[in-house]
C-alpha cells in the first residue's frame, strides 16, 4: 500500500517541476531600443548671445547739482580727461570765495599774533612785562597758526568740490548709455554716463543648466558673428553665474574673446559654439545609463540579440550632451538605450528600434 501512495506523489512532483520550468521558459520577451556604441564628435550646436564690454563703468558727479551741459551721446568715442558734462557751479564758486576770504582773515590774525609775541618778548627782556603775558601771546600765535591751517584745508576742500562740478572721462572708451539730461537735478553718485572700455570684449550667452560642464572657467568656444558667419574668433569662459535663473534655468556666461576684430561691435549678435576636444571616447545618451554616480551600468545586448547582460561602466558628461564612456565597453557593442531600470540579468529582449549615434 505504501508503494502505491509514493508513486503518485513522485509523479505529481515531476509534473509540478515540469510546469515550473515551462513557465520559466515562457517569460515575456521585452522589446527594447538599442544602438551600436561608437565614438562621437561634439555636436555642432551653439548658444546665441551678444558682444559686451569686459569693463564698463558708470560715471556720475560727486556733488549734488543741476546739469547745465552734456557733451556726449550714446555711441560717441571719448578719451581720458575729456569733459562729459557740467553742473551749475554757482554755489560752489561762492563757497570757494568764502574760503579764500576766511583764509585771508586767518593769516592777518596770525601776523598780528606774531607781532604781539615779538613785542612782549622785547618788553620781557627789559623787565617791562611778565612771563605770563608772554605765554599768552605765544598761545595766541599758536592758535592763529592752527586757524590758518584749518582755513587752508577748507579752501582746498571747496576748490575740490568745485572741480566735482565737471565730469571727465577716466579712460578711453565709448559711451554705452546716458542716464541724465540737461536741466535735470542729480544727486551725488547718480549715474550720468556709462563708458565701456574698447580694449577687451566678451561674448555674453545664456547656457542651459543641463550643459553645466560648458560653464567651467577656461572652457574653449568658437564665437561666430551672426551678421557675417565668415568672421569667427576663439574665446574662453572667464565668468559664469553661480546660480541658474529661476525662470529660464540657464546660467549667464561671459566668454573672453581673443583679439576680436572691429566688426565685433558692442551689442552685436553672436553664436558661441563649444570646442570640446575629441579624445576618442565612446558616446551614449543619458537614457542608456543606469545606477547612481558611484555605480553606473549599461545593458549590453548579446550577440544573438535575444538577451541582455548588465555591465558596469565609467562615464563622464559629454560636451555634446549625453556621456562619454571611459571604460567598460568596446566599439560596436549593442547597448539598450531606454528602460534600463526595468531590465533584469539575461532578460529576453526583442530589438524594436535603433538610435543613430
Amino acid at each position: 500500500m505504501k508503494v502505491m501512495f509514493v508513486v503518485p506523489l513522485v509523479l505529481l512532483a515531476a509534473g509540478l517541476s515540469a510546469c515550473s520550468e515551462e513557465k520559466k521558459a515562457e517569460a515575456p520577451v521585452r522589446p527594447v531600443l538599442s544602438m551600436l556604441v561608437k565614438p562621437r564628435e561634439a555636436a555642432a550646436f551653439g548658444f546665441a548671445g551678444s558682444v559686451q564690454p569686459k569693463f564698463s563703468t558708470d560715471l556720475g558727479f560727486q556733488v549734488l547739482g543741476r546739469v547745465v551741459q552734456r557733451h556726449v551721446n550714446v555711441g560717441d568715442l571719448v578719451t581720458k580727461g575729456e569733459v562729459l558734462a557740467r553742473l551749475d557751479a554757482t554755489s560752489l564758486e561762492l563757497a570757494v570765495r568764502q574760503a579764500e576770504a576766511d583764509l585771508a582773515s586767518a593769516r592777518a590774525k596770525l601776523d598780528l599774533a606774531r607781532v604781539n609775541e615779538q613785542r612782549q618778548q622785547t618788553l620781557l627782556a627789559a623787565n617791562a612785562t611778565t612771563k605770563e603775558q608772554v605765554e599768552e601771546t605765544v598761545q595766541s600765535r599758536e592758535a592763529a597758526e592752527a586757524t590758518v591751517q584749518q582755513e587752508q584745508a577748507d579752501l582746498t576742500k571747496a576748490r575740490e568740490q568745485l572741480n566735482y562740478a565737471t565730469l571727465e572721462a577716466e579712460f578711453d572708451g565709448v559711451v554705452s548709455a546716458v542716464s541724465a539730461e540737461v536741466g535735470q537735478v542729480v544727486t551725488a553718485g547718480q549715474t550720468v554716463v556709462t563708458i565701456a572700455r574698447l580694449e577687451a570684449r566678451d561674448a555674453q550667452v545664456d547656457i542651459p543648466d543641463s550643459y553645466g560642464q560648458l560653464t567651467a572657467i577656461g572652457t574653449p568656444f568658437l564665437v561666430t558673428l551672426q551678421a557675417n558667419p565668415e568672421i569667427k574668433v576663439k574665446g574662453t569662459v572667464r565668468e559664469t553665474s553661480p546660480q541658474a535663473d529661476a525662470a529660464t534655468r540657464s546660467r549667464r556666461t561671459k566668454i573672453a574673446l581673443d583679439n576680436p576684430p572691429e566688426s565685433f561691435r558692442f551689442a552685436s549678435t553672436v553664436t558661441a559654439t563649444p570646442l570640446a576636444p575629441s579624445e576618442g571616447h565612446l558616446w551614449l545618451p543619458d537614457t542608456a545609463i543606469g545606477g547612481e554616480d558611484g555605480s553606473r551600468y549599461v545593458w549590453v545586448v548579446a550577440q544573438d540579440g535575444l538577451s541582455v547582460q548588465r555591465r558596469p561602466v565609467t562615464v563622464q558628461p559629454s560636451a555634446a550632451g549625453g556621456v562619454d564612456v571611459l571604460s567598460g565597453l568596446k566599439e560596436n557593442e549593442r547597448v539598450v538605450t531606454a528602460g534600463v531600470n526595468s531590465l533584469t540579468e539575461n532578460q529576453p529582449v526583442r530589438l524594436s528600434g535603433e538610435i543613430a549615434s
